[in-house]
């Protein structure tokens, strides 16, 4: 089974269009309102793993100061509100797809944050604080980025997604770090590290592929009658990836040594859709599948645009920008499996 899970969570450019299209048929030859029932232990399922494997300690450690601050100036500064405007630019008349590009926008890093830094040879130390950092940023500024912007066209009740947040970030992440202590104690870090964490993000690949197979059945209808919408869902959705890409990338070539613009880069543009829809679907009531079906087509776009980064990341940084810096943690290579986001 592990086996089978790693290998899903390498190829999830190919597995999630196969669970959309499969959501999609489920949804449009069955009533697919009963699925609304899997949501939470499918939720759980996505989140709590990712949270064992989170190493909250990383925080606490000092160096690159300026590329954590940079990093989150551009997660909660620029991100944020671009997506705001690609939302009331294209979707005028549809809030709960505005939302799902808002939710898309507002909850940074992710494992995949780690593992890509990591295949692009980039500061994964820095990655790692900057993936602890922006998830709980994140996690506490969404309601009031929502309120803030969304509260005019969609009835938000902040203390209800404040109340999601904590039971879908806070609760899984306190959980996962005393799971994690208990595993590392009972195994030794060693263990831990080369056996044991590598098979938590595919625990959570299956917990995604779940909701996104859960958003698309509950959408399929709509779609069905409006098929264009999926073209009109990934038009935005590229040019707020291209925006994070090219801010992050310019920024990081001016101001940063190599290694850290790279962890720049992922620490911005990979975001945690798998918290942003986990929000979107438990916190928003039956219109948050129109928002969750926004965040799993943002799926597509960010593991196929980070994979495209990896391979082009070396020429990018390469030509000009500040001279590479010997890393005070050497960079370490990702093990099997790339972490969901």
């Amino acid at each position: 089974m592990w086996k089978i899970l790693a290998n899903i969570n390498k190829n999830l450019i190919f597995a999630i269009p196969i669970m959309m299209v499969l959501g999609f048929v489920f949804g449009v030859f069955v009533q697919a309102s009963f699925l609304k029932s899997a949501i939470i232990p499918l939720t759980f399922l996505m989140v709590y793993p990712m949270m064992v494997n989170l190493k909250i300690k990383k925080v606490f450690e000092g160096g690159d100061v300026k590329a954590q601050v940079m990093t989150q100036v551009v997660n909660f500064g620029v991100i944020p509100f671009a997506a705001f405007g690609l939302g009331q630019w294209f979707f005028p008349d549809q809030p709960y797809m505005a939302l799902g590009l808002l939710l898309a926008g507002l909850v940074p890093t992710s494992g995949m944050t780690i593992s890509w830094t990591g295949f692009a040879n980039g500061n994964v130390a820095a990655a790692v604080k900057m993936t602890v950092i922006g998830l709980t940023l994140g996690s506490i500024a969404t309601p009031f980025y929502v309120k803030a912007l969304m509260g005019a066209e969609l009835e938000v009740n902040i203390m209800a997604v404040m109340k999601q947040i904590l039971f879908i970030v806070f609760l899984p992440m306190a959980a996962g770090f005393v799971t994690q202590q208990a595993l590392i104690r009972k195994y030794g870090q060693e263990q831990f590290q080369q056996h044991l964490a590598p098979r938590f993000p595919g625990l959570s690949t299956a917990g995604v592929l779940g909701i996104v197979f859960v958003a698309m059945a509950l959408k399929a209808k709509a779609i069905a009658a409006s098929p264009e919408m999926l073209a009109y869902i990934l038009l935005p959705l590229g040019i707020l990836y291209a925006i994070n890409y090219l801010l992050s990338t310019l920024l990081g070539k001016w101001l940063l040594h190599e290694k850290d613009a790279k962890a720049m880069v992922y620490g911005s543009v990979m975001r945690n859709l798998s918290i942003a829809l986990a929000i979107s679907i438990n916190a928003f009531g039956p219109q948050g599948s129109t928002a969750a079906l926004v965040i799993a087509v943002a799926y597509i776009i960010q593991v196929q645009s980070a994979a495209w980064y990896v391979k082009f990341s070396e020429n990018i940084f390469s030509a000009g920008g500040k001279s590479p810096e010997k890393p005070a943690v050497a960079p370490v290579k990702p093990r099997k499996g790339v972490s969901t986001g």
